[in-house]
């Protein structure tokens, strides 16, 4: 009889990834994946196998994530001090426990581009919990709408409003991806920020860029207020240089940030890019705790 970590280790990496998607956190998965383990092994005597292994799993990940919601497990975390004075932001964002996806964890595969980058994961985040749990496991996963009534413990036509619901939130689908352009222009973007070349920088972003810091709440809208901030910023960093190493995220252009201070070199947090043609639409600067 096959031991309960072989009949579950071949779904481990995409449970994770279903609970990031319902719940924004790379942390806050690593717990839920854990949770849903935890609750299969307690459960395995009890599985009937009238349906498959994967479709179980799947419903307690699921379930598991929307009582963590419902039971405000999922709590944003407290807002960091910038050691500067930062601008006046043009507004303050929702959803402050967003976190990066690693890609080097992401099946080339299974996993597309537009089911992962940040502005499918952040819309989710705002969909009523269940919306956001039919829309993942009907569009993203392709369980039929029985199947999800079934996960979801509802009916097939409960799940059809609430799909139809979440599927009018979603705004347009990204445009075709030109890999080379993203890459010059990540490229550029990365020597310009680690120089502190906030010129150069203004003139890659669209007209409509946002910069966004997770978990901070702080969000800037269009180059001057995004120049704004990046110019306080650099100075408030005193001796301190700015490294950048690739680490894509998200699928999207992403590095890994580090303040350099002689022998001392420590990790802030990462800086994703959303390039639209050949422009920078978003940055999010995800920042390290502390």
């Amino acid at each position: 009889m096959q031991s309960f970590e072989e009949l579950t280790a071949p779904y481990r990496r995409e449970l994770h990834l279903h609970c990031y998607r319902m719940l924004g956190s790379f942390t806050d998965a690593d717990d839920l994946l854990q949770e849903t383990l935890l609750a299969a092994w307690r459960g395995l005597s009890a599985f009937d196998e009238r349906s498959s292994l994967r479709t179980w799993l799947y419903k307690i990940a699921t379930n598991r994530c929307l009582n963590a919601i419902r039971d405000s497990k999922r709590r944003p975390p407290a807002e960091p001090l910038p050691p500067f004075d930062p601008p006046e932001p043009t507004s303050r964002g929702d959803v402050t426990w967003l976190q990066p996806y690693p890609d080097a964890l992401l099946d080339d595969q299974l996993v597309k581009r537009e089911n992962i980058e940040l502005a499918f994961i952040t819309a989710l985040q705002r969909m009523p919990p269940r919306q956001a749990a039919a829309l993942i496991l009907v569009d993203v996963l392709d369980f039929s709408t029985p199947e999800t009534a079934e996960l979801l413990d509802t009916t097939p036509t409960a799940v059809k409003g609430a799909l139809q619901r979440a599927r009018a939130s979603l705004h347009s689908p990204p445009p075709p991806r030109d890999t080379e352009t993203e890459r010059d222009v990540a490229r550029r973007f990365a020597e310009a920020f680690a120089a502190d070349d906030i010129t150069t920088i203004k003139t890659l972003l669209t007209d409509d860029a946002w910069l966004a810091m997770p978990p901070a709440p702080h969000q800037y809208y269009g180059p001057p207020a995004i120049a704004a901030f990046l110019e306080a910023s650099a100075g408030g960093r005193d001796s301190a240089t700015l490294e950048l190493e690739p680490a894509g995220a998200n699928r999207l252009p992403a590095y890994r940030c580090y303040f350099v201070t002689g022998s001392d070199r420590r990790d802030t947090g990462h800086v994703v890019l959303t390039i639209s043609d050949d422009r920078i639409s978003s940055i999010t600067r995800f920042l390290n705790p502390g």
